[in-house]
């Protein structure tokens, strides 16, 4: 259990160096509960968890977002922030002669947010809950987010953006059944790796958590 003051407000979160501000420590509680979110979905996370891993109480966590309905809704619309910016550095970056052409940078810009902890199995997590009232309206709205910049900003037709949204869909798959256990001992696991990560498969197989990391 989490402790508070004795006015009942939450206790505040102690610093050893410079005092972080509201908006800091919202970022800081934001990424831990990626980590959290994306490990035990929305139903299975707890406020408490997200406290814990952040390293602020309980209390302190719901004075800032109020609810854990409110928390995920933040969660996600960072995830999406953070998917959509990654994917803007990438489309403006040079294509460097044709060398690095702007398709191969968006993959690689999605697959290096896997060191986000739990940034996509967040998202992937949030996509499954489209008949709740408040996140399915979000999810809805990021998910069209996302094939927007791939048929208005990165100027895909239809079927290519449908294959972009594919693959990413398939690599958060990979990712939340943590089926990085079986590569190398399953062939097939370990062809399909291979296919989906050709240029940073021993990055990935370094970043990627496994079914031992409980977080």
């Amino acid at each position: 259990m989490t402790s508070a003051t004795a006015s009942g407000r939450a206790a505040e979160p102690e610093d050893t160096g410079r005092r972080l501000s509201s908006d800091e420590r919202r970022a800081q509680i934001i990424l831990a509960a990626l980590t959290v979110f994306g490990a035990r979905g929305y139903e299975g996370a707890t406020t408490d968890e997200v406290a814990r891993a952040a390293g602020v109480s309980q209390p302190y966590v719901v004075r800032l977002f109020g609810s854990k309905e409110n928390l995920f809704l933040a969660t996600i619309g960072f995830a999406l922030d953070r998917l959509l910016g990654a994917f803007r550095a990438a489309l403006a970056a040079p294509d460097e002669g044709g060398e690095n052409p702007v398709g191969k940078r968006i993959g690689e810009a999605y697959v290096d947010l896997i060191e986000v902890r739990g940034l996509h199995q967040t998202l992937a997590h949030a996509y499954l809950l489209g008949s709740h009232p408040t996140i399915g309206v979000a999810a809805r709205r990021g998910f069209a987010e996302v094939w927007r910049f791939f048929r208005d900003e990165m100027g895909l037709d239809a079927d290519e953006a449908r294959s972009f949204l594919a693959e990413g869909m398939l690599i958060s798959t990979l990712i939340g059944l943590r089926i990085v256990d079986d590569y190398g001992s399953d062939p097939q696991i370990t062809e399909l790796f291979r296919a989906c990560f050709p240029n940073k498969l021993p990055h990935v197989l370094e970043v990627l958590p496994r079914s031992e990391h409980r977080l």
